[in-house]
Order: C-alpha cells, then sequence, then structure tokens
C-alpha cells in the first residue's frame, strides 16, 4: 500500500491530541514533516499556552510544535515537587549563646534531634536550660544561633545581633532576623523567611536572690509569607544550601 498523501495526514492530524501527534510523527520522516506543521499546531499551542502562541511574531524561525514543547516541559517541571532533603535532623547541631555585656546566660550545644519539636513537622524546636539568675529590668544581650553540620563539617549562622530584652518572671523576649536567599542570588534576592528565637524567663529558684532566670529557649525558621513555622523538610532543604554546597570542598 502506497503511504496517504500528505494532506490526508494533515486533515487527520487536526482531529489528534499533542501526545498521539508526537507518536504518529516518530513512523517515518514524511510522517514527521507532515505532523510537525505550523497549521497543526498553532491552534493546539494558542488553546494550551495561548501566553507562547505569539512569540513566533518576533522570532519567526521557531515553529509551534517546539513551543508547545518548551511550554509542556516548563508546566512538567513547575508541577513537580521538590526533591527529598539531603540532610536530616540528626546531621544537625544546634549551639545558642545568650549573654550580656557581662555574663553568659545561657550556652547550648545539642543535636537537633534530641531537641523538644513544638509541633509535629514543623522547624521550631524548644530545650530547657538552667540560665543564669539576672536582675528584673531590660538588660542589652548578644544573641547567637550557629547550625553546625556533625563532624564540624559545616557551620551556618542563623541568628547573630544584640537586643534589649525585659527581665521579668513569666516574660518572654522575641527575635527574628532575615536569612540570606541560597543559591548565586543570596546577596540580591530576598529568601522570604527568617531565624526566629525566644527566651521564657521564670522567677529565681533561690528566694535569697532577687532576679530571673532564662528556662527554656526556642528556635525555628518563619515565612515571612504568613509567618508561619516552616516544615522540617523545607527548613533542611534550606539549610543544606549552606551546609553541603559551601563546604563540598
Amino acid at each position: 500500500m502506497s503511504p496517504p498523501p500528505w494532506e490526508a495526514l494533515i486533515l487527520v492530524a487536526t482531529y489528534l491530541d499533542p501526545k498521539t501527534l508526537a507518536m504518529a510523527s516518530c513512523v517515518s520522516k514524511s510522517w514527521f514533516s507532515s505532523m510537525s506543521s505550523d497549521i497543526i499546531w498553532k491552534p493546539i499551542l494558542a488553546t494550551h499556552f495561548p501566553s507562547l502562541s505569539t512569540l513566533p511574531s518576533s522570532a519567526p524561525t521557531v515553529a509551534y510544535r517546539r513551543l508547545f514543547s518548551m511550554g509542556h516541559t516548563a508546566t512538567t517541571h513547575r508541577l513537580r515537587g521538590p526533591s527529598k532533603p539531603s540532610l536530616s535532623l540528626g546531621d544537625l547541631v544546634f549551639a545558642v549563646s545568650i549573654c550580656t555585656r557581662d555574663s553568659n546566660i545561657v550556652s547550648i550545644a545539642s543535636p537537633c534531634d534530641a531537641l523538644r519539636v513544638d509541633a509535629p513537622g514543623v522547624f521550631r524546636f524548644g530545650v530547657g536550660c538552667d540560665g543564669a539568675v539576672l536582675r528584673e529590668g531590660v538588660e542589652e544581650v548578644r544573641m547567637a544561633w550557629n547550625v553546625v553540620l556533625r563532624g564540624w563539617r559545616g557551620v551556618f549562622t542563623m541568628m547573630e545581633r544584640v537586643g534589649k530584652v525585659g527581665f521579668a518572671p513569666g516574660g518572654e523576649g522575641w527575635f527574628s532576623q532575615e536569612l540570606p536567599a541560597p543559591g548565586c542570588c543570596s546577596g540580591a534576592v530576598e529568601s522570604a523567611v527568617v531565624a526566629d528565637l525566644k527566651v521564657r524567663m521564670c522567677g529565681g529558684e533561690d528566694k535569697n536572690v532577687n532576679g530571673v532566670r532564662v528556662n527554656e529557649v526556642s528556635v525555628g525558621i518563619l515565612s515571612v509569607v504568613d509567618w508561619r513555622y516552616v516544615r522540617v523538610e523545607d527548613g533542611l532543604r534550606y539549610l543544606q544550601h549552606f551546609l553541603l554546597t559551601n563546604y563540598a570542598n
């Protein structure tokens, strides 16, 4: 049997969906030529990706079939979920320190997976501590939160800042600091996440000491979009950009 004329192929092709057209174009060179015609792909492109259908006017050498393929690939990548993080909570050590000009208030270095999770699946962790006894009032403190890759294979500073805290029984101090964006644009693009650190105070255990004691510290990563703590996987995915990439060598 002689192959059908290309006019007949194009006529039939107008009733085929993009996937069937792609399969039919693999039959032979003549079928590929017929099934790749702009006459067929122009209305398909306009239906599925109308924003791309105007591009050939500025680049007439680009085929509509090629534009459809690019649009389909971009959509697939956009809908694809992020890959699993390479880090786990067991790979990290949290080091937190809070001090005044005269004394050290809190000094914590603990494996992340040993800390209390404030909410299941959320990147926010708390730890009880026996901080120094301080007089009531407002003081300037220096805070630092570093994430260390176990074995000292890397370190990333989540927060390092100075601020004032009101020390009173049952009181709280809350601090946040914007984090850099991962990747090559970290100096120009905001990351949309901040490091979060909270301290809680209680009355001094020693009745002879008139003061308060820091008895709990919590740290986490907040999204500035909805001011909620990010998921554990998202926090690990963020940290691996700095702990695994910067220290790969």
